[in-house]
């Protein structure tokens, strides 16, 4: 790595994060599934009200997440909340669950009374809990020879094991895959977080109780996965150009691949390219 800094920025920075990485190559497998015009309508036309409006709502699979991993946080805002018989009556109160859809309730109940029966991180030597909902975290400034970018890693959780190696851990619901670039993102972060601190990252689904196996990195590895991210901030930055200039080549900057993917997508309803019928 040729420079890498904690800072919070002052002025604007190209960006790069897992979240742009996965807009822009889906994992492998789901090539198929990928469509840029989604990366397009979430970072070029956002400004827009529709898009904006779309943009900010979560779908179901999202919003069961936010509540999930709130409701671990809430969990451990008071360990002995863990011993109540009442436990996951008194954090669905605190998630103000009754005001959700009743597939995201029951869903999210199930979760909770899956972690109240299993809390894996009881007696952990918690360093970082999120609640899920703090917003954008504090940008890590990375220089990569002559580029200068933003690194952005919101973390869900971060312990210290007995021997002293810092432990991030993921939360997935649903039928998330376990993605190695989420990770490597992790790891590169933690690095610049706690230099001198040995890592490792691992996936924990709230609903199947599935837990991988940590994964670590080397120097080396971590110094591809940084280059891979200036290459990404910087194509995505001379695409937002390309839109700016040309607003009206939207579809050929960023192409669109209707499909099945269109019946998740929140842009279905306002995407000129949409096939929101496949399948059904």
């Amino acid at each position: 790595m040729t420079y890498s800094s904690l800072k919070k920025a002052t002025s604007w920075q190209p960006f790069a994060s897992y979240n742009l990485w996965l807009l822009f190559s889906p994992p492998i497998g789901q090539e198929s599934s990928h469509c840029d015009m989604k990366r397009g309508f979430y970072k070029a036309r956002h400004h827009e009200p529709a898009v904006a409006a779309l943009a900010k709502t979560d779908t179901i699979p999202q919003r069961i997440g936010l509540l999930a991993q709130r409701g671990v946080y809430e969990f451990h805002q008071d360990p002995l909340i863990l011993y109540c018989e009442d436990a996951v009556t008194k954090v669905t109160k605190i998630l103000q669950l009754n005001q959700e859809l009743e597939t995201v309730q029951e869903r999210v109940i199930y979760i909770l009374k899956s972690y109240c029966s299993n809390p894996i991180l009881f007696g952990k030597n918690i360093i970082k809990l999120n609640r899920g909902d703090e917003g954008f975290p504090i940008p890590l400034l990375i220089k990569q020879n002559n580029y200068e970018f933003n690194l952005f890693a919101a973390i869900d959780c971060i312990f210290e094991e007995e021997n002293g190696t810092l432990h991030i851990l993921d939360f997935k619901t649903g039928h998330t895959d376990f993605d190695k670039r989420q990770a490597y993102v992790y790891l590169l972060t933690a690095s610049l977080l706690y230099p001198n601190r040995n890592s490792v990252v691992s996936f924990y689904n709230l609903e199947s109780q599935k837990w991988c196996e940590p994964l670590s990195a080397t120097a080396s590895q971590m110094n591809a996965i940084q280059i891979e991210l200036a290459r990404i901030s910087e194509k995505h930055q001379a695409d937002l150009q390309l839109y700016r200039c040309f607003p009206g080549k939207f579809k050929q900057i960023f192409p669109p691949n209707p499909g099945i993917s269109c019946k998740r997508c929140p842009f279905n309803s306002i995407c000129d390219f949409s096939n929101t019928k496949v399948g059904a």
